[in-house]
């Protein structure tokens, strides 16, 4: 059962911020959608976006900009938490880059992570089916998107379920966690050792073991100002993979950006564009 926190009129349409109990995560999560003006009408299609490190689901739907665009272009914007919450919830109170507000949107497999860390099926299964049973909001023409370590998600979440995303973007993602400091201390505690499991939540590794072409092209937006450029987010990883398979990548190297939200909501509006071509 859905738990209304606030609502606000926005561009026409409105912003609402909900809590519900999940049986993904075992606990409370909460989540914010944007319901654009469109959707008094009927069903309308969504982006599902996934915030980095240290965020929650207020995070895009307050810094980005992005209800303006999404009034636009009629599409829903779909806004998780980064990771469980609660007083009962594993956390490395120390470190911002595990734990809680660092879910990674794996499904853990180590304990004592694996209790409650499972956020890959929580943005998967259990948000799409929450938000089609009680929205005006057509989960069969859902595109994923996101932002630092919520732009890992979206393509990982993305590659791994064409039947369920039907386009995918990014900025300034993890583009090859495997390879970078972060990625290895998240997948270290939250999955073993095993680098074959590391490799189904890496999407450079995952484009090389796809069985057929994408249907459409990947859209990422990189600072080229981004303190993390170099030795967290390696892009070029992508584009090499990308090229090897013949895989369409717009990858587009913005000068001067850095890696925060004036980053993000300059581009946003590019990015809701494409999700909407796709999706109509």
């Amino acid at each position: 059962m859905l738990e209304l926190l606030s609502e606000h009129v926005s561009f026409g349409g409105v912003q609402r911020f909900y809590r519900h109990d999940s049986s993904s995560v075992r606990g409370s999560m909460r989540f914010g959608v944007y319901l654009p003006p469109q959707a008094s009408l009927g069903k309308v299609p969504a982006l599902l976006f996934l915030a980095g490190f240290s965020c929650n689901e207020e995070t895009f739907a307050i810094k980005a900009g992005a209800q303006r665009y999404a009034a636009e272009h009629g599409i829903a914007i779909v806004t998780p938490d980064t990771s469980p919450r609660g007083d009962g919830v594993t956390d490395e109170p120390d470190a911002w880059d595990v734990g809680i507000g660092a879910g990674f949107y794996v499904d853990a497999t180590q304990e004592p992570w694996s209790r409650h860390y499972r956020m890959y099926s929580y943005v998967l299964h259990e948000l799409p089916e929450v938000i089609a049973t009680s929205l005006p909001v057509n989960t069969n023409r859902m595109g994923i998107s996101g932002h630092s370590m919520g732009g890992h998600g979206a393509l990982v979440l993305g590659l791994r379920n064409r039947h369920a995303f039907k386009s995918i973007s990014a900025l300034a993602p993890f583009a090859a966690p495997s390879q970078c400091l972060w990625g290895k201390k998240a997948f270290g505690l939250y999955l073993g050792s095993g680098r074959e499991t590391w490799a189904q939540y890496d999407a450079s590794e995952l484009l090389l073991t796809l069985n057929r072409r994408l249907d459409f092209p990947l859209l990422i937006d990189q600072g080229l100002n981004d303190p993390f450029l170099q030795e967290q987010l390696r892009p070029e990883a992508l584009a090499m993979a990308c090229a090897n398979l013949g895989e369409p990548l717009y990858l587009r190297r913005r000068a001067g950006y850095d890696h925060g939200y004036n980053f993000v909501s300059t581009f946003v509006s590019d990015h809701i564009a494409f999700h909407s071509r796709c999706l109509r």
